[in-house]
């Protein structure tokens, strides 16, 4: 490709990637207004902000992505809000700060699956797996969650550094029996079986 060529090309791929990004961002779970219609603007502007942040942490701009959730929470406070303020933390190095922003999101809705489970793995990466259990299990307990793969699949890491292998075997099935295509526990599960010295 000729460097005039990559010029144009570049800023149109990022355009492209940011579009999809928002139009994932929009299929997220979110607390949509319901009960409250005299809150309608406010948790509209709070979406709208959320879809944003979701967007630059996508493309991996962290601190963009931090202001965005607080704005969606400043707008109005959602477990997503939070959340997801939590996650962009978590990738600039401040896990503790993150778990912090797990736990006010449960505060607000006690039923959503995802700051449980990002917990979990924040106390993974700080070294202190066996205080992550009750995380996830309570992650794959919860009522409103896409993705109960994710706390099967970590309750699975957290067996395997026990050297628990049956264990950690039947954690990585179970998230492949929410997500048939989920590809780390595809691989994690190739990795016990050749522990354990089975055909993969």
């Amino acid at each position: 490709m000729r460097p005039e060529e990559r010029l144009v090309r570049r800023p149109y791929r990022k355009g492209i990637l940011l579009a999809i990004a928002i139009i994932i961002g929009a299929t997220m779970g979110h607390a949509a207004p319901q009960d409250r219609p005299d809150e309608n603007t406010q948790l509209r502007a709070a979406f709208l902000y959320w879809q944003k942040g979701y967007a630059l942490h996508m493309l991996g701009q962290y601190e963009a992505a931090a202001r965005f959730f607080r704005r969606s929470i400043e707008a109005s406070p959602t477990a997503e809000g939070h959340t997801f303020l939590g996650w962009s933390l978590s990738h600039l190095d401040r896990p503790e700060e993150a778990i912090g922003e797990c736990k006010k999101a449960i505060a607000i809705d006690p039923d959503y699956g995802n700051p449980y489970n990002d917990i979990g793995v924040y106390l993974i990466n700080l070294g202190r797996a066996e205080e992550a259990v009750p995380w996830f299990e309570k992650a794959m307990q919860a009522k409103r969650y896409c993705c109960y793969q994710f706390p099967h699949f970590n309750m699975g890491r957290i067996h395997l550094l026990q050297g628990l292998i049956e264990k950690a075997e039947r954690a990585f099935e179970r998230a492949l029996s929410y997500e048939p295509d989920y590809l780390p526990a595809r691989k994690a599960l190739e990795y016990v079986y050749s522990l354990e010295g089975e055909p993969l």
